[in-house]
């Protein structure tokens, strides 16, 4: 019997055995350890994954639109658990374990960003509320949680978490972050993935870069200095990998100086790999190898954009479907790719596969899986935390006990809705039945949905009222025909039917065949309504439509300027035929059409009906809501649909009224904030957030979060951020302030708190000495509540201009009523540093502002550090 080959004898090294298995691999099997997909074995042809494979994604679905996930929202969830989910890994791994020639073992992935995206797991509050309070051992009791339900169930590494800068709130992956400021985004980050790390779980920081660009555009292009990236976002990246542990990161989908993330060799190569010594490997954002060709256009095809990525410092294709590979897979053969650096690649997720032990131990203990954990406790503590008081006009909150009827009024009070990348969660709990189980058969709750969040109540005509005529007989779907030019001359390039019309065409083009961006498309058949009544049908999109019906032209909007929606009156009779024809042209790409229908428009009689519960009621909360996420950024961040009518509204009957606002970002009030008693900020608050919120609105909880991202006045001041470098003249424009509504750090409590006696143990030292800052803090209150006394600083006498001041410490500390506590900050060098004209990370000599407050624009107590 043959000695068995070095890689697989665990008592050496893993460098040995890494090499070992590389010297062993063809040029295929070199390949699929750098392509990662969702799926599984379900599907495949024999023999479709001979060659093996980096990982699976099985089965997930989001909440909200996740890298991999959106071809998966129709996923059961009530068919998996874990148990269920690791026996079909440990099938599937067994597969590659022993069916392939080498038996390379897969690295399961998923997402985890606020809870393990999958059935069964905890929903924890938002990425961004999480960050709200402004507390990391909280933070590290969410991660561990989050990391045993990962483990338990075979997954070996997360796409998470996101600690790109939430610099523009109009971003709609605010939601995902842990908001504008690189220290508090790098505390919350490291302690995040270094929870998942010490369990031997790959952790993916993500996306490398930046995300989010120009007007909060989400995976705009950035062309921001190497200067300004190294003071702001690179850090958190730098402290996950350097502090934290994480051995992956995804690249962002964007150019950054006009070369797209995902193949920027100064990024990757230079930068992360070489001078930060990166050991890790680097995969893209789902779909973005492509990118350079679809998006950026720096490729002549796939295989040359995946070229450039891999030669760029890419080390693992991410893309959404195994047939992708087609894309990309001639290169690796041909020689266009570096040899070297595609043993590199490879190396690197060999290395990180033996780490995690999947070499000797590649099964999922299914007895671990069986168990199911309860962490439910953790996950209503850390929804406490979470949720900031911005307003308590008259001391409003908290609610009488004794209130004997509570009016509780819109439809986020019972929707529960846990934000961007949740799965289902676990027995949550809304507002509503959270306030029920508080208060019990004492208090009457009276509910009225209200008119809802949404702008438009058009939607996207159903598919099984479209159809086409063909043999006789009418077929589902509408036929199209797409034409090279924008005329329509010609024979078509392309036919076929689609079942609905809602396309976007940013990624792709109506049609393979097109050879450019300059094309129209005509679409033809027949609506058959399921219900005789009075709608608006029409068009929503690009401009360049144009919509007949039964052969008349009722929507001419046949002109390239911007984006519209028309609708026109229309009444149908149920199962009677009308024929559509719908034509759309576009010369420059990014083309968007649907064909949409209206019925009527209940709002008004909604907003009357939540008037006349709240006149019945001693006092109202109103839960209100955002619509946001991943592709969608929010031009307006005032409250969508009729939202602010309502609270106007009811505002005027006079009766008290707190306002609860839920969403990841921030919410512009100035048509109602003076109107109302009360406002909670109740983020994305998980599976415990009904609870968490009825606690503190009847005070069984004293909020003490914290905002980790500016609120603006009004749009027009953003992006807005509170640790900008100082301005030549002022900040404020002719008719807005430069100020903002709410600040950074900003948070109230149904407590006071008094700061005094600010001292440093020297007020002069070297630049390699540390020195603490001591000070005290009383609760001057009648209530028992957490304060967070917040660090800044400011840098007096710099060579370069700094920050105006910029968060350097916080602390989550709890006081009885008149209970008072010393505390204190370590000041390091590195909290004193700067990046010199040299591009070095120095500390220079001169004055440094010492600041104590309770947000970054309320400074309780400053002095003075002389560094000599």
């Amino acid at each position: 019997m043959g000695q068995p080959p070095a890689y697989k004898n665990q008592y050496l090294s893993i460098e040995t055995r890494v090499q070992d298995l590389l010297s062993r691999m063809t040029p295929e099997e070199k390949f699929w350890q750098l392509f990662m997909i969702p799926g599984d074995l379900d599907k495949a042809a024999p023999g479709q994954y001979k060659n093996g494979l980096f990982g699976f994604q099985v089965s997930a679905a989001t909440t909200g639109a996740g890298e991999a996930a959106q071809q998966m929202l129709n996923y059961n969830w009530s068919k998996e658990n874990a148990l269920a989910l690791a026996k079909k890994i440990n099938s599937i791994q067994r597969y590659f374990v022993e069916q392939t020639r080498l038996g390379i073992p897969l690295l399961f992935f998923d997402e985890a960003l606020h809870g393990l995206v999958r059935s069964d797991a905890t929903s924890f509050p938002q990425a961004i509320g999480l960050a709200a309070t402004f507390d990391t051992a909280m933070m590290r009791r969410v991660a561990n949680a989050i990391a045993d339900e990962t483990k338990q169930r075979g997954i070996r590494q997360i796409l998470t978490p996101v600690v790109n800068l939430a610099t523009d709130v109009r971003w709609g992956r605010t939601e995902e972050t842990y908001g504008e400021d690189p220290f508090l985004t790098s505390a919350m980050g490291v302690v995040f993935v270094s929870s998942f790390e010490k369990k031997n779980i790959i952790t993916t920081p993500k996306h490398f870069v930046a995300n989010v660009g120009d007007g909060g555009r989400d995976s705009y292009p950035i062309h921001w200095n190497e200067r300004y990236l190294e003071e702001t976002h690179f850090l958190p990246f730098k402290a996950c990998f350097l502090k934290g542990g994480s051995r992956s990161v995804m690249t962002a989908y964007n150019s950054l100086d006009g070369t797209a993330c995902t193949a920027n060799s100064w990024l990757l190569n230079t930068k992360l790999k070489k001078e930060w010594g990166f050991n890790g490997f680097v995969i893209s954002d789902a779909g973005a190898t492509g990118g350079a060709l679809v998006l950026h256009h720096t490729a002549g095809d796939y295989p040359e954009s995946g070229a450039q990525a891999i030669n760029g410092g890419l080390d693992v294709i991410f893309q959404t479907d195994y047939e992708h590979y087609k894309l990309f897979a001639p290169h690796f053969y041909d020689g266009k790719i570096n040899r070297q650096r595609i043993d590199d690649a490879v190396a690197r997720v060999l290395r990180a596969k033996f780490e995690l032990g999947l070499f000797d131990n590649p099964y999922v203990d299914e007895k671990t899986a069986a168990v199911k954990p309860d962490h439910k406790a953790i996950g209503k503590q850390a929804a406490l935390e979470s949720l900031v008081l911005l307003k308590n006009e008259n001391k409003a909150l908290p609610l009488a006990k004794n209130i004997r009827k509570l009016a509780v009024i819109g439809t986020d009070a019972t929707e529960a809705r846990l934000g961007g990348y949740s799965g289902p969660g676990t027995q949550k709990v809304s507002i509503l039945e959270g306030l029920k189980e508080k208060t019990g058969t004492g208090t009457e709750i009276l509910y009225a949905p209200g008119p809802g969040r949404m702008n438009d109540l058009w939607k996207t005509v159903p598919a099984d009222l479209l159809w086409h005529y063909e043999g006789g007989g009418l077929k589902k779907g509408l036929r199209f025909a797409v034409f090279d030019r924008i005329d329509f001359s010609g024979m078509p390039v392309d036919t076929g039917i689609d079942r609905e019309l809602s396309k976007l065409w940013t990624l792709s083009r109506p049609s393979s065949k097109l050879q450019q961006d300059f094309y129209a498309v005509r679409w033809e058949g027949v609506i058959r309504p399921d219900v005789s009544g009075n709608y608006q049908l029409g068009l929503s999109g690009n401009d360049g439509f144009r919509l007949y019906i039964d052969g008349r032209l009722v929507i001419d909007n046949w002109k390239k300027e911007s984006f519209h929606t028309q609708l026109i009156p229309v009444s149908f009779v149920k199962g009677k035929t009308y024929q559509l024809r719908i034509e759309y042209y576009e010369p420059v790409g990014n083309g968007k059409l649907q064909l949409v229908l209206q019925q009527g428009d209940e709002r008004a009689a909604r907003i009357r009906e939540a008037v006349a519960v709240a006149e019945k009621a001693e006092a109202v909360v109103i839960v209100a809501g955002i619509e946001e996420g991943e592709f969608r950024d929010r031009a307006l961040l005032s409250l969508p649909g009729k939202q602010e009518e309502l609270i106007q509204r009811v505002s005027e009957t006079g009766k008290p009224v707190v306002v609860v606002l839920v969403g990841g970002s921030a919410i512009t009030m100035h048509n109602w904030k003076d109107q109302v008693n009360g406002i909670l900020q109740a983020w994305y608050p998980g599976e415990e957030g009904g609870h968490a919120v009825a606690d503190v609105l009847m005070g069984d909880y004293n909020p003490a979060g914290r905002l980790p991202i500016t609120f603006p006045l009004h749009e027009a001041q953003l992006p807005l951020v509170y640790n900008h470098k100082p301005t030549g003249r002022g900040d404020d424009y002719e008719n807005l302030s430069g100020r903002p509504l709410f600040p950074f750090g900003f948070g109230l409590s149904y407590a006071t708190f008094a700061y005094s006696h600010i001292r440093l143990d020297k007020q002069r030292m070297g630049i390699t000495d540390s020195v603490r800052v001591h000070f005290t803090i009383k609760n001057t209150g009648a209530m028992t509540g957490d304060e967070v006394p917040q660090l800044y600083i400011r840098d007096d006498e710099a060579s370069l201009a700094q920050p105006v001041l910029a968060l350097k410490g916080f602390q989550r500390v709890q006081l009885k009523p008149r209970e008072t506590k010393e505390l204190d900050f370590l000041i390091t060098p590195e909290l004193l540093q700067l990046l010199n004209q040299q591009m070095k990370w120095v500390v220079e000599p001169g004055s440094f502002s010492i600041m104590i407050g309770a947000s970054s624009a309320d400074i309780r107590l400053r002095t003075t550090l002389v560094v000599e």
